[in-house]
């Protein structure tokens, strides 16, 4: 049906060409919203009426009789009906829908991808610091940002998954004051934790009981190594830095050990740090002063942010702290600005596209940091990078929301989740609803074995169908796919072909939610296909031929799972199974 298709396409662009040959207009199918409509609908007759100031009927009889007389309508139409003010309505022929069996037989799991190309897309998502476990925000942006990743390698491009992380600031001290007062021998809720003098962000001490397991290995003197570093405990609790270091180590570990449950890897991890090491921010700074982008007032250093659509000037330097005196320098860089010198390193490492999966509370900083990118004079591109904002999640279970988990102390985690219920099931849920809407996930529903869990239903299809094929011995290859004329198998067949189609929208516009949309559809289909019909029939060319559609459908299925990084099981237990 692909071929098909490409070949109405191209009949399309010709036969507009004759209606209206001094008016360039896009070939391009529509899918009608209701089945009965036809498989395919044209509206370019509406839009070439305003152009050419005509009826928009009258359009559209000359495109249909244009339409006819080519070829490919011949060969893989039905019929062609024209509806309402002008809407073109194409039927296509049984055959053109059965091709997509052989298509997706032929191409197998690469069934929906495009060939390579140049385009190299950076994909940051995470990015938690390395101040305790993943939390379930942490899991919907690990499960869109590999999601998001594999749409756009189905589209052939090369990608890069990247984890940035502060390893550095208040945050990371606070990580090591709070193991250091474990270490020391004391707890939350002692009188010395909430009002440590020496550490005035005391109040927001990590209270977790994995800071007294960092602290309990770092006595042992353990080694800690993860994806980026390796580091030993001295085991003096003197040693705050020592302490720092361990404790980033040691949770840098426990990062991968959440990511690893969820099945997800990273091809590269960068560090705030090396963002002050290496010169870059300074460098970006001063490419902004040079261009005039920023001004001093009341001893701070502001970004011109409102040349650029931000509602406001942004301190990108704040005032030095009171009693530092005239030669007391400066303060501190406001977090903006090491994020601008980040992006412009991922800029110069060559990347055509750049995506930040990231919490609706960082909507704020969008335009302050594509601002401070254009203020950089390097020519990059208006736009960049490319965000895409996702809503917390809401956890249920026994009816009740679930807020702490003791391991975290005060949230629930990443594995937790996984631990509940399965990886598959955290990535479809946290998939399966676009990223800028409130999300809950009921952990009692994930558990389900029946149709109410949309993973169950989706991965059930696919056991259901490799049921079957385990009872047949034929060639799906050879099967006379004329035979495949039943409403239920030609419904499927349609759903098939929109899959490569599906996938080049969703990488388009980021949506993998789609796909997620896409696999319960096409579940539906199969599991009213399996209802309305026998597969193995007494009559071998039909018999066949039903394998044959089988075999596609249990690719596609595999295909599209494959995308969100959920397995596609062969068996399958179900609460009231029934006998297939």
């Amino acid at each position: 049906m692909i071929h098909a298709t490409q070949a109405l396409l191209d009949a399309l662009a010709l036969a507009l060409r004759e209606i209206a040959p001094e008016i360039p207009t896009a070939a391009a199918f529509e899918q009608p919203k209701q089945a009965s409509h036809g498989d395919l609908a044209v509206t370019a007759a509406m839009g070439l009426a305003r152009a050419l100031k005509k009826n928009p009927r009258e359009l559209a009889t000359q495109l249909v009789t244009a339409l006819q007389a080519q070829p490919a309508v011949q060969q893989w139409v039905e019929s062609v009906e024209i509806a309402g003010p002008g809407f073109i309505n194409l039927r296509l022929k049984a055959a053109a829908k059965q091709a997509v069996v052989t298509e997706v037989l032929q191409a197998g799991a690469a069934f929906g991808s495009r060939a390579p190309t140049s385009r190299r897309v950076l994909v940051e998502f995470v990015s938690a610091n390395p101040t305790g476990p993943l939390h379930v925000g942490h899991a919907r942006q690990a499960a869109l940002g590999d999601a998001v990743c594999s749409l756009l390698a189905t589209q052939g491009h090369q990608v890069t998954r990247e984890f940035y992380y502060n390893d550095a600031g208040v945050q990371i001290a606070t990580l090591a004051r709070s193991t250091q007062l474990r270490l020391q021998g004391f707890k939350p809720g002692d009188a010395c934790w909430p009002t440590d003098p020496d550490n005035p962000e005391s109040k927001g001490f990590y209270n977790g009981d994995y800071i007294q397991d960092i602290a309990d290995a770092f006595v042992r003197r353990e080694t800690v190594k993860a994806d980026d570093r390796e580091f030993t405990a001295s085991g003096d609790v003197n040693d705050l830095d020592g302490i720092r270091q361990f404790a980033v180590a040691y949770l840098r570990h426990e990062q991968d050990l959440d990511l690893q449950a969820f099945g997800l890897k990273f091809d590269n991890y960068f560090l705030e740090s090396s963002v002050y090491a290496n010169g870059r921010l300074e460098a970006a700074v001063q490419r902004m002063v040079d261009g005039g982008h920023t001004y001093e007032k009341d001893g701070a250093l502001w970004f011109r942010s409102t040349d650029y659509g931000d509602d406001q000037d942004r301190v990108m330097r704040k005032r030095a702290p009171e009693g530092a005196g005239a030669s007391g320098g400066h303060g501190g860089f406001t977090y903006f600005v090491p994020d601008v010198a980040y992006h412009v390193n991922k800029f110069e490492r060559g990347y055509t596209q750049c995506i930040n999966i990231q919490g609706t509370d960082h909507h704020g900083t969008i335009a302050r940091v594509r601002g401070g990118l254009q203020a950089q004079g390097m020519g990059i591109p208006q736009g960049f990078p490319d965000y895409l904002l996702h809503k917390m999640v809401t956890v249920m279970k026994g009816g009740e929301e679930v807020k702490i988990s003791k391991r975290a102390g005060s949230y629930v985690t990443l594995r937790d989740l996984v631990d509940w219920t399965s990886r598959d099931a955290v990535r479809f849920f946290l998939i399966s609803r676009k990223a800028d809407t409130e999300f809950v996930f009921d952990i009692d529903l994930a558990l389900k074995a029946n149709d109410e869990n949309p993973v169950f239903y989706v991965q059930y299809a696919h056991a259901r169908i490799c049921s079957v094929l385990r009872q047949w011995q034929g060639d799906a290859a050879a099967a006379d796919l004329s035979r495949l004329t039943a409403p239920t198998e030609l419904a499927l067949m349609s759903l098939l072909a929109e899959y490569p189609g599906m996938l080049t929208r969703a990488a388009q516009d980021l949506t993998p939610h789609d796909v997620a949309f896409y696999l319960r559809g096409l579940a539906g289909a199969f599991h009213s296909y399996y209802a309305a019909e026998r597969f193995l029939v007494d009559d071998q060319a039909l018999r066949d031929a039903r394998m044959a559609l089988l075999t596609a459908t249990r690719q596609v299925i595999a295909n599209a799972l494959s995308v969100l990084g959920v397995s596609a099981p062969q068996q399958m237990a179900r609460d009231n199974e029934e006998s297939a």
